[in-house]
């Protein structure tokens, strides 16, 4: 969010900023009510308050002039509904499907990363498993794959599973893993809900990285750190790993919404 806000001062947009080290414009929320746009972060925010901050979505929100546009990512229906309560005109930037796989790239990128960090041995030659077939799992089993792992890829769909099969991964199904793990030194989750519980990470060998990267876990973590097992919480890797990246494709993206609302 830093680097947009410098990208866009350097389009010549007149912007203020708040929280983001250095950004440019530094004020206070309140200032936001001379906002003619507002742009907030992806996810919106972390229980109950804007993302980075301590300030409750509730009291940001009645802090804005009625009639302010706002932007932001992965916004909840009940905040948009409050929001909107208020006479906020909120935009979900998130929904776009160009923006989500441009997204995808350095987030498939930095998962990556954080393999080649945690392992003692090297992706080639490794087996590796990720749990779902959407955006980030196809762009993550062909960057695994095109540096010489051995991919396995899991999914509940039968037209994923072919696909998976004719792009030469080993295809799993998603709900039936039990006496399929122990071969696995690292497992990247991408699906939002539990997939490996107790149980299934019983399975895997005790040198065995997990890398959960969806925004609700899909492994068990507390049994996970029960077994010794190594589990990184890698949310948020856009802006971690690629930060100017992820700025200009939201930018673009933002761009094409204030188009839109002109024409």
């Amino acid at each position: 969010m830093a680097c947009l806000a410098r990208l866009l001062a350097e389009d010549g947009y007149t912007v203020r900023s708040w929280g983001l080290t250095g950004a440019p414009g530094e004020t206070r929320p309140s200032e936001a009510a001379r906002a003619v746009r507002i742009v907030l972060p992806v996810p919106l925010g972390k229980d109950g308050c804007l993302q980075g901050t301590d300030l409750p979505l509730d009291e940001l929100w009645r802090r804005l002039r009625p009639g302010s546009a706002v932007y932001a990512g992965a916004v909840p229906e009940t905040e948009r509904t409050r929001a909107t309560a208020l006479g906020l005109r909120v935009t979900d930037y998130f929904t776009d499907e160009a923006l989500a796989v441009r997204n995808a790239v350095p987030t498939a990128e930095g998962a990556l990363a954080v393999a080649m960090e945690r392992l003692p041995v090297t992706l080639h030659g490794t087996s590796c498993l990720v749990l779902g077939f959407g955006r980030i799992g196809k762009l993550l089993a062909r960057g695994l794959a095109a540096l010489g792992a051995h991919v396995s890829v899991s999914a509940r769909r039968e037209d994923d599973l072919a696909w998976i099969e004719a792009l030469g991964y080993v295809p799993l199904r998603t709900g039936d893993l039990a006496g399929k793990l122990d071969g696995f030194r690292a497992v990247f989750n991408t699906v939002p809900h539990m997939v490996l519980d107790g149980t299934l990470l019983r399975e895997l060998p005790r040198g065995c990285v997990l890398i959960e990267l969806a925004s609700q876990p899909g492994m068990d973590a507390e049994t996970a750190k029960a077994l010794g097992l190594d589990l990184v919480r890698a949310g948020g890797l856009p802006g971690k790993v690629a930060p100017e990246t992820a700025a200009r494709a939201l930018r673009e993206r933002l761009f094409q919404i204030w188009r839109e609302e002109k024409a």
